[in-house]
């Protein structure tokens, strides 16, 4: 289905054309002034040189061959040489039929459906999600819901940190603490238990104590080098314990992702590319791509356009060890044999913008991905306090993710909880939905590469642009649509008619721009496009509501009219939050 504004221009185009001008100069946008008009074309201003004719001319000649238009109730020239136009209200209740009727609402489906991976999350096993993992989880999750819509297919793979010095460190402690434990004898043939011997909570408190002790004690950092090298040639105890570790772990983190509607096709980590670095690093060696510099295998990735240094990507340390550059150049070689994608997407902080330029660089200098797959690397800002800092606790430290979203859980239900009457279970469960729109939205609404102020008291407001203003919008139509039912009505009889007020011309011509900004949203991977387009959409909304007698309407075509619009404006907001990673409650 043609997107609106291309069927206006389509419109003035054919004027310019019949006006004997160049049918390219009447491209059309959305008015600058909707107190003047609701469409406008700049095109006259843009052929006056070329024809050497006054702007206002042009327009006019143009004007008057649309005068006929189905589609245009209004094309009025205006000095210097603008074109004003207004679209007939007969042709915006059609266009709306039709995308009621059209499957996603009349958004085209792509030209070619592309298999995308997207790399989003990242979290290291045995430590708990913190406040700086929520932008990833979030931003990723509705790039991957936004490019489903749009027609694509997504894979998207959390990319867990499993395999490093961590995990030596853990092993470790945990044989300092208790040395008796099975795994660590190594005359042990028997099966090992299926039981971890830790909880979710000690393997928190375990890491941490390690890591603080190895920067203190040498010898204790040697022993636990020595640990993750034994885990990596495949010591049977360490092994055992390693997958315990992993299993304790990912069944809290799935836990935590899921409490932000956040969810994963793939469970991957860096320990399942660690058999296939091997024989990259020999097929880098052997095609002369990587060489040594000061005992370190690496692979020279400056370019001659560069304008600022880009230091070569390190493959292998001077003591052979590999590194995070390692375990990603074999995960996208993974990628490439197994998943064949068209664009791999990376979800990750803007900070590691010039990591993931040399190992994209070093990934198509040695032809691990097809010279037409894609790789992008989107990089988002830091959520900050009040203070402009990065979000802290009261006490100043890094703060849970799973405290975070309690807090803001608590917040909206006392919001609730003070404006009426609810029993507790109702107001617990709503109050659960709303605080996950306060939280994504507020994140979401910003755009992802820049850094935004985490304002709790903002966030959870039911006015403004946060998330509980859209689900009370969603609400209170869903409400009108119940009155309506209660009286006797059916939603499935309702059918749009054409606007009788101006708002509610406004509502409409809104919603006929949705295709336009989901393709745009997904064209530019930006979930704020789909946030500004519903706040839009929600005023819109409200200001049609205020203005209207709907329910009591006396004239029962026109009631059908309004009814049949709302539950369209309903879709389309629970469309929108949909992709955006949220829902609404039947009431709030």
């Amino acid at each position: 289905m043609k997107k609106f504004l291309d069927l206006i221009s389509e419109e003035i185009m054919q004027a310019f054309e019949d006006a004997g001008y160049d049918r390219e100069l009447g491209r059309v946008t959305l008015s600058n002034r909707p107190d003047l008009c609701e469409y406008q074309c700049n095109g006259a201003m843009a052929g006056a040189k070329k024809y050497k004719k006054a702007p206002i001319m042009i327009a006019g000649d143009v004007a008057a061959k649309a005068e006929d238009s189905e589609l245009l109730a209004e094309v009025a020239a205006v000095a210097p040489g603008f074109l004003n136009i207004k679209v007939k209200e007969s042709a915006v209740s059609d266009y709306l039929k039709k995308m009621a009727e059209s499957e996603r609402f009349g958004l085209e489906p792509p030209a070619k459906k592309e298999k995308i991976v997207m790399d989003y999350g990242g979290p290291n096993v045995a430590k708990p999600l913190h406040v700086g993992h929520l932008r990833s989880a979030v931003i990723g999750e509705s790039i991957k819901r936004i490019a489903r819509y749009a027609g694509h297919e997504v894979i998207s793979d959390i990319h867990l940190g499993d395999w490093g010095l961590q995990m030596g460190l853990i092993i470790t402690e945990l044989k300092e603490r208790k040395p008796e434990l099975v795994y660590f004898d190594e005359n042990y043939t028997g099966e090992y238990p299926e039981e971890a011997p830790f909880t979710i909570s000690e393997l928190e408190e375990i890491y941490p104590t390690a890591s603080g002790k190895s920067k203190e004690d040498p010898a204790y950092k040697e022993k636990a080098m020595e640990a993750t090298y034994r885990l990596q040639n495949g010591v049977r105890g360490y092994r055992a314990l390693w997958e315990h570790i992993i299993k304790v772990s990912v069944t809290d983190l799935k836990r935590n992702y899921q409490n932000l509607n956040v969810e994963f096709d793939l469970w991957k980590g860096e320990s399942d590319v660690h058999t296939v670095i091997p024989g990259m690093v020999e097929y880098m060696k052997k095609e002369g791509y990587a060489h040594m510099s000061e005992g370190a295998l690496v692979v020279d990735v400056k370019e001659d356009t560069d304008t600022k240094e880009i230091p070569p990507c390190m493959i292998l340390k001077s003591d052979g060890a590999s590194l995070y550059n390692t375990t990603d150049l074999a995960t996208i070689m993974e990628r490439m044999e197994k998943l064949h994608p068209d664009e791999i997407i990376y979800v990750v902080d803007k900070r590691q913008d010039l990591y993931f330029e040399q190992v994209f660089r070093c990934a198509r200098k040695t032809k691990l991905v097809d010279k037409d797959t894609k790789l992008k690397f989107l990089g988002f800002g830091t959520m900050n306090g009040k203070d402009g800092k990065p979000f802290k606790t009261r006490e100043g430290g890094v703060m849970r993710l799973e405290t975070l979203i309690s807090e803001i859980n608590e917040e909206m239900y006392r919001k609730i909880t003070d404006n009426r009457e609810v029993p507790e279970a109702e107001a617990r469960e709503t109050a659960k939905v709303v605080a996950l729109s306060a939280i994504k939205y507020g994140d979401l609404s910003n755009q992802a590469s820049k850094d935004y102020i985490f304002d709790i008291d903002k966030f959870t407001s039911f006015e403004g642009d946060t998330g509980p203003y859209i689900l009370y919008t969603i609400v209170r139509i869903k409400s009108i649509l119940n009155k309506y039912k209660e009286q006797g009505g059916r939603l499935e009889n309702a059918v749009l008619q054409e606007a009788v007020s101006e708002s509610e011309k406004a509502l409409m011509l809104q919603i006929t721009r949705f295709s336009a900004m989901m393709e745009n949203a997904f064209e530019e991977t930006a979930p704020h496009k789909v946030c500004a387009y519903i706040y839009e959409l929600a005023n819109d909304f409200n200001r049609f509501y205020h203005e209207t007698k709907i329910l009591s309407e006396e004239d029962e075509k026109k009631k059908s009219g309004f009814i049949a619009l709302l539950v369209l404006t309903r879709d389309i907001l629970e469309t929108c939050i949909d992709v955006l990673g949220f829902s609404a409650p039947e009431r709030m």
